[in-house]
């Protein structure tokens, strides 16, 4: 038996050993495997090679190419029609950017109905009672609005507009010009309004069609993306607030799966999703759409001094306020005292912080203003309904 064992383990290691040889194909868009490299790295470092391939290449001159190839692993992002043609040859295969299912096949996501979650949880701490979302007609779309809308909560007016024209628009483009359609959607919008768009390239054209429209924003009309992709948030003016897609943890579960692919090990029976990092302000969506000037620069300084040791005696020196007249407000507008919402700012900044990086309790407590990871704790779950180090075990 022992003999028999040593054997099968130097077959498995052999049969490892030749699979490692052969590369594994990466096929998918320039900007998609810019968020999933760093996570791919320390696979390299295990001496696999990988070979890239960009999506947007003919069908036909794809398949040919990974026929030549011969790849042991394939991965690639969804892309209707595109990603069933790829299936067909029949190669290990890990999807990274959806929730549906294909046999043999391992879909990775992020969960998309919490990502629009996210985005209503942000609008509705601002204060925010009238809400829309514009989508783009893709799978995602319709889940992220669905978060979004049953968050809003019933009673409070909400709208839907579907731009389906900017599916079609490459990614890092941002010279769409707006229909009539959506600029009269936007105009009959009660204001103030918090839009949730989709994907990060539709939060972009929103506000530059606000601008053109004269829309003051945030004041009038607040914008929360999708992605928090630094290249279209950034350079977006005003810049764009948007939901965090942690593309670290993704790529890490992407490279997980190939690897269990690759060791004959079971396909799961559904997709693999991890839940977003929070909403990432910038300002196209802050505090300021608030009417009442105390509560805009009550929330602007919890925000602003986040990671300091604060009080409300100190803000409402600072504020030049009377604590009792403060208090009210915030319990009229939002339900919580002053302190309890610096709890849940910090619990947001917490959440964000366990989803996106991999710090230590002790220095998520620090950067998210607890200083305590005791006490971090227990607000952490008494907010959330478990401690940090559960919440990010469920990841």
């Amino acid at each position: 038996m022992r003999i028999y064992s040593v054997d099968l383990r130097r077959c498995i290691l052999l049969t490892a050993a030749a699979v490692m040889k052969q590369p594994v194909a990466i096929v998918m868009s320039e900007e998609f495997l810019r968020r999933l490299t760093p996570s791919l790295i320390p696979f390299v470092r295990r001496q696999q090679d990988f070979r890239v391939i960009n999506i947007h290449r003919p069908i036909e001159e794809l398949r040919q190419l990974l026929l030549e190839l011969e790849p042991c692993g394939l991965i690639t992002e969804w892309l209707p029609e595109i990603t069933e043609s790829l299936l067909q040859l029949k190669i290990p295969t890990v999807i990274a950017d959806t929730d549906m299912v294909y046999p043999g096949s391992v879909s990775v996501d992020v969960d998309d109905y919490r990502v629009g979650a996210e985005a209503a949880d942000a609008f509705r701490a601002a204060g925010f009672k009238s809400f829309a979302c514009v989508g783009n007609g893709l799978p995602y779309s319709d889940q992220r609005r669905e978060g979004f809308e049953a968050i809003c909560g019933d009673g409070l007016p909400f709208a839907y507009f579907e731009a389906a024209a900017l599916k079609a628009v490459q990614y890092s483009e941002s010279f769409v010009a707006a229909d009539e359609a959506l600029i009269e959607w936007l105009q009959a919008l009660p204001k103030p309004v918090g839009i949730f768009a989709v994907h990060d390239p539709v939060g972009r054209h929103i506000c530059a069609v606000c601008q053109t429209l004269g829309l003051k924003i945030p004041e009038e009309v607040a914008v929360i993306g999708a992605n928090n992709d630094e290249l279209v948030c950034g350079l977006s003016y005003p810049m764009l607030s948007s939901v965090a897609i942690p593309w670290d943890e993704i790529g890490s579960r992407v490279v997980e799966a190939l690897r269990e692919l690759l060791a004959g090990k079971a396909v799961p029976d559904g997709p693999i999703l991890v839940p977003p990092g929070g909403v990432v302000l910038r300002h196209s969506a802050n505090y300021l759409a608030i009417e009442d000037p105390l509560l805009r620069r009550a929330m602007s300084y919890l925000t602003e001094h986040l990671q300091e040791p604060l009080t409300v005696g100190t803000m409402c020196k600072e504020l030049r306020c009377d604590r009792r007249s403060l208090e009210r407000k915030f319990r009229e507008f939002y339900q919580c005292s002053p302190w309890e919402m610096l709890c849940r700012i910090r619990v947001r900044r917490a959440k964000a912080l366990l989803v996106e990086t991999g710090h230590p309790i002790s220095l998520i407590s620090e950067l998210s203003g607890f200083n305590d990871p005791e006490r971090m704790a227990v607000v952490f779950k008494r907010l959330e309904g478990v401690p940090p180090s559960s919440f990010r075990r469920k990841l």
